[in-house]
């Protein structure tokens, strides 16, 4: 098993756009079993790159006992919009209501390059959604109007793990399906 840090909210990674991935050798397929493990471990419903520090497009997924990973995904949404809790592995035992689109189709390659395409709606379109924005340098909070972000930016410098220096998640932040983002 190779569980890896978490990243956590305020990290300049999580900031910064990931670069596409190049190169589909065993350096990659090693980066997709650590996030894989690190995903389930935490437990979470989906974990991309830069959250363990890794600045490559590649995320992982585990929704509706389907387990997955995307490298340099594209995505196209629905313009039907819906709001639901979501929480992320890098703001540990924090959940806020976030509009997404119902729908999504992402397409991207797998760990030996070949082309995939992943379908879903409702949570795994949230998760794909989600982890995409990671790859982009985007958090979740990023998608919520002023008001909501303000309440929520307040309880995460409340939050016990905030100004940690030391990267770790061991508790859920979403514990209302069992799985974070």
């Amino acid at each position: 098993m190779s569980v890896k840090p978490i990243r956590l909210f305020g990290d300049p990674v999580l900031r910064t756009p990931a670069e596409p991935v190049k190169d589909f050798d065993k350096e990659l397929r090693r980066l997709v079993k650590d996030l894989t493990d690190t995903m389930i471990d935490a437990p979470g419903a989906g974990l991309a790159a830069p959250q363990l520090g890794v600045g490559l497009r590649v995320f992982t997924y585990y929704v509706d006992d389907v387990l997955g990973h995307l490298i340099n995904p594209s995505l196209d949404l629905s313009d039907e919009q819906e709001t639901g809790d979501e929480g992320c592995l890098s703001l540990p035992g924090l959940a806020f209501p976030t509009p997404r689109s119902v729908r999504a189709v992402a397409k991207g390659f797998n760990q030996h390059g070949e082309p995939i395409t992943v379908e879903g709606t409702h949570l795994l379109a949230r998760c794909v959604q989600h982890e995409t924005d990671h790859l982009d340098g985007i958090i979740f909070i990023d998608r919520m109007d002023a008001e909501q972000r303000k309440a929520a930016m307040k309880a995460i410098r409340q939050a016990e793990w905030f100004g940690d220096p030391v990267p770790q998640v061991k508790v859920s932040p979403h514990r209302t399906a069992g799985k974070a983002l």
